[in-house]
Order: C-alpha cells, then sequence, then structure tokens
C-alpha cells in the first residue's frame, strides 16, 4: 500500500460500485474492491459491514431527513401533507448524485437479494414515517396510508428520475407524481 490518502470510504464505495456495474455484485469481493480503492480489506470491514452495504450507506440519513421533515410539518397539515413533507428534503440530498443513483439502481434491479433489501430499507422508511405521524397525533388507519403513499410516491419518482434520458429534477418529479396521487384518489 501506498502513502495514506483521505476519503478511504467514498474511494470504497466508488470502487465497489465501478466494479459491480463492470462484473456484477455476486462477482465482486471486498479485495478487489480494497484493491481498486488502494485499501486493505481490514480498511473496507473499518467503514462497511459487507459489499452490500456499500449501496445503502446513508439509509439512516435518509430515513433522519425524512422524519425530520415529517416532524416540522406545519401542526394545521392534514395527514397526507404532514407525510408527504418528507419528500420535500430528497431533491436535496439525491440531485447531486443522479450518476452514482443510477449505477446503484443498474445494480440493484438485476440482483433478488439487494432488490429485498431495497425493499426492507423502503419498509423501514414508511414504519420511520408512520411513527412519526403518530408522535403527531394522528391515528390509525390514517397514518400508516399516509406513509405507505409518501413511500409510493418516492419509490415510483425515484424510477422515473433513474431512467435514462430522464434530466428533469427530482423535486420536480415528486411534485409531479403527488400531484398524480392526488388526481388519482379524487
Amino acid at each position: 500500500m501506498g502513502r495514506w490518502e483521505p476519503n478511504g470510504r467514498g474511494r470504497l464505495a466508488q470502487a465497489a460500485l465501478d466494479l459491480y456495474v463492470e462484473r456484477g455484485f455476486d462477482q465482486t469481493t471486498v479485495a478487489e474492491i480494497a484493491e481498486r480503492a488502494g485499501l486493505t480489506e481490514r480498511t473496507f470491514f473499518r467503514h462497511f459491514a459487507d459489499k452490500r452495504e456499500v449501496l445503502f450507506d446513508g439509509s439512516s440519513l435518509l430515513q433522519q431527513s425524512m422524519v425530520d421533515a415529517v416532524a416540522a410539518a406545519p401542526a394545521s397539515a392534514s395527514p397526507m401533507e404532514a407525510a408527504a413533507a418528507a419528500l420535500e428534503p430528497m431533491g436535496e440530498l439525491f440531485d447531486q448524485r443522479r450518476d452514482f443513483a443510477r449505477r446503484r439502481h443498474s445494480v440493484i434491479s438485476v440482483n433478488p437479494e439487494l432488490k429485498e433489501r431495497e425493499l426492507i430499507k423502503l419498509a423501514t422508511l414508511t414504519e420511520a414515517i408512520a411513527a412519526t405521524l403518530h408522535e403527531r397525533g394522528v391515528a390509525e388507519p390514517a397514518a400508516s396510508l399516509a406513509a405507505q403513499a409518501t413511500i409510493g410516491v418516492f419509490h415510483v419518482t425515484f424510477q422515473r428520475w433513474v431512467a435514462p434520458g430522464e434530466t428533469r429534477e427530482l423535486g420536480e418529479l415528486m411534485r409531479e407524481s403527488l400531484a398524480e396521487l392526488k388526481a388519482v384518489v379524487r
């Protein structure tokens, strides 16, 4: 190994994603990721529990941002309006990382184990939003329905945002999808 270089975590994440895209997730080893990043396997495991975690790093930040936005919604907001507030910070978190998100999505979408993990992440976000709505005094089933609808909008919109050729910002697409949901339930 050469001289120490900064941002080991970021280099590992970039190396992993590059290898997953080039070779496939299952065909890539932690040793190869570490080597590509110019680091050791031991360093990899200081940053990530396993090679799947590279693709799901930041999930807790995403969840906290969504929960904070729901909690900060005006007291006068309906359950759906409060839950939909969770979508507001998404553009800020994602727009600068579209290429990474597209590449990540291409890896996850062809691997059943990773797709399952992505669905678990979405279920965890749903539960966190519903719990925050409960803290705001929203009863069941309204809290769960609003949380499910919000995560549904997030999931569908994210799929559109990472599609080849899509250039609009995530926030714009989120607002469009929310309007579409409102039209559907009328």
